[in-house]
């Protein structure tokens, strides 16, 4: 089979599927399962191992599956004790029942929280954070994820994060190199988040107007049900915090994979909280809300296992570098950064970075265009690029706000792809990427 072939099946694939789910005739796990397995089928995979095609994809996303199964239930049990109910409390308060500084607010968190370089922990951390916020003040339940994952996309370029750390392992450069010269693009692009928040809130200010924090009562974290006040441990807050506090700095520290000091966390969270009938409980109730979004993400293993065993992945950069022509090598920095951002959404960032970019890299060579400018242009396209498919930790975002994926890509992918633009203009601007 011609490696053509491969590549306009690749994209095909991925095509059908965002039209699929983005028009609602499949739900998000049945494409991300159905539609690979037909693909392949009809591209006559079965007997070159299929199914092990699928299975390697499962397990290479295993790790993350039980990453976000034990911290949808460690942040759920902290939810249920009541940790975060002073802090929503403030900051319904400090905003005023306005959507506007809820909003904004909102871009400001997600900004703080992403430093950690981890889109699961920005999204559980925000989440749990400003999620009864939304509800309370009543905005569209789309705004919070959608700001979550434009902000996260901005920050997700930072050293320890994947896209960076794989750029400076793929062309062995310094992030003195690559990252510093992002970083005033970066602050643009917080400040476009933030407006995109401000206009947001505007839109909702006006369809909601302001709520009125003293009429309508300070206790606005409480739950509606009347068994959540039962579950609420405030005289654990302390240690809860403590834990809380302990596990980010574990996380940061990367003193054990995520997924162990989850399962870890979990367990001390449930002792500290609960008795040992009441433990059983607590798992069933948030192990309830995990199990779509776990489902989710072994459905994405199936779909990216597929690609990648089956070379379509490798055919379709192939595609993409035989579609830049020869007489525009000498602006090959600036071409990187136009097809990074379709790049990195149709692949992975393993793909991109390792398969496409080192051949980009030597090709630009040629014409005086080192290899750190070229890193700086291939991150361009991160601004959109946690909105693809491929990417596990965005099903965790909709699960947690209980949206759809094709709901968040059509309300959050033109900001996305002007986060990019942005970046790039700024780059040009600054002499970073060269014309």
């Amino acid at each position: 089979m011609t490696s053509t072939t491969l590549g306009v099946a690749g994209f095909a694939m991925i095509i059908l599927f965002m039209y699929l789910i983005m028009s609602k005739r499949m739900t998000a796990m049945n494409a991300l399962i159905l539609i690979p397995i037909v693909f392949a089928l009809c591209l006559g995979f079965y007997d070159a191992g299929l199914g092990k095609m699928m299975f390697d994809g499962v397990r290479r996303v295993a790790p993350t599956g039980i990453m976000i199964f034990f911290a949808i239930l460690f942040f759920g049990v902290m939810i249920d004790a009541g940790l975060f109910d002073p802090i929503i409390k403030r900051i319904l308060e400090s905003v005023r029942g306005d959507p506007v500084r809820v909003c904004v607010g909102t871009a400001v968190l997600a900004a703080v929280i992403s430093l950690d370089g981890d889109g699961s922990t920005t999204y559980l951390v925000t989440c749990s954070a400003m999620l009864a916020v939304h509800r309370r003040v009543g905005l569209r339940p789309i705004i919070l994820p959608a700001i979550a994952v434009l902000e996260n996309s901005v920050m997700n370029i930072i050293p320890w994060g994947g896209p960076t750390g794989r750029v400076l392992a793929s062309l062995n450069v310094e992030s003195s190199q690559v990252f510093v010269p992002m970083i005033p693009g970066m602050v643009l692009g917080t400040l476009f988040v933030c407006y995109m928040g401000y206009r947001w809130g505007l839109q909702e200010r006006a369809r909601l107007g302001v709520l009125d924090i003293k009429h309508e009562g300070a206790a606005v974290a409480a739950d509606d049900d009347p068994e959540a006040a039962k579950l609420k441990r405030p005289e654990r807050f302390w240690f809860n915090a403590a834990l809380v506090v302990l596990l980010m700095v574990c996380l940061i520290g990367e003193v054990l994979p995520l997924a162990i000091l989850f399962i870890i966390g979990t367990a001390l969270a449930l002792m500290i909280n609960y008795k040992n009938k009441d433990q059983q409980a607590r798992i069933a109730a948030n192990g309830a809300n995990a199990t779509p979004v776990v489902t989710m993400v072994f459905a994405a293993g199936i779909f990216m296992g597929i690609l990648a065993d089956t070379k379509m992945v490798d055919a379709m950069a192939k595609m993409i570098l035989a579609g830049v022509p020869e007489s525009m090598g000498p602006h090959l920095a600036l071409i990187t950064a136009l097809i990074s951002l379709p790049g990195t959404f149709f692949m992975t960032n393993d793909a991109f970075y390792f398969g496409v970019l080192p051949v980009l890299v030597k090709a630009a060579a040629a014409y005086g265009i080192d290899a750190a400018e070229m890193g700086r242009a291939a991150l361009i396209g991160q601004g959109a690029h946690l909105l693809s498919p491929l990417v596990p930790s965005t099903y965790l975002l909709v699960g947690l706000n209980k949206v759809e994926f094709g709901d968040l890509q059509k309300f959050a992918l033109l900001p996305a792809i002007g986060v990019s633009l942005i970046w790039l203009a700024t780059a040009v601007a600054l002499g970073n990427i060269r014309l």
